[in-house]
């Protein structure tokens, strides 16, 4: 599925199931979150988790890259609530409001699949304030991740969440 922004008409979305990604475009995919969590954050983990195959992907392209994603997990496959994960947005696009369309985008699909439900997310510590103004709220302690800190989030409200 091919989405149009009005805030950053270069970007092509989509949301697409792993089997619907091209080969091409799952390695893009992939290459960036390698590139973003285990090369610049210097975080040695095992990143291809398992969970991919059963995620939607939501990508913002421009041209062939990827500029930003997440994954978005069914009710089920992580927690029993729907969870929205590996978000990041390409260090060079970051700083301009591109992490919260595509956390819009990925809310209102979550909202969309699966009404009522609250959606969960792992969030870096230091992002608290980021997912807080898209309506998370802290739900732990903060935790280690892989060597740094997280905080369990969740948003109870994801459909007055709007693109």
């Amino acid at each position: 599925m091919t989405m149009t922004s009005a805030t950053t008409p270069a970007l092509r979305w989509q949301l697409a199931s792993f089997a619907e990604l091209s080969t091409g475009e799952l390695y893009a995919l992939l290459a960036l979150r390698e590139a973003v969590f285990v090369v610049e954050q210097r975080c040695a983990y095992q990143e291809l988790d398992g969970l991919d195959q059963d995620a939607l992907h939501l990508v913002a392209w421009e041209g062939a890259q990827v500029a930003a994603c997440l994954r978005l997990l069914a009710p089920g496959v992580k927690r029993p609530g729907p969870v929205i994960g590996r978000v990041l947005t390409r260090a060079d696009l970051r700083g301009h409001g591109l992490g919260g369309e595509l956390m819009r985008r990925g809310l209102a699909e979550a909202a969309r699949r699966w009404p009522g439900q609250p959606v969960h997310i792992s969030a870096q510590a230091h992002l608290q304030g980021f997912y807080g103004a898209l309506g998370f709220a802290t739900i732990s302690d903060p935790y280690d991740e892989d060597g740094i800190p997280h905080v369990g989030m969740r948003c109870d409200s994801p459909a007055l969440t709007t693109v």
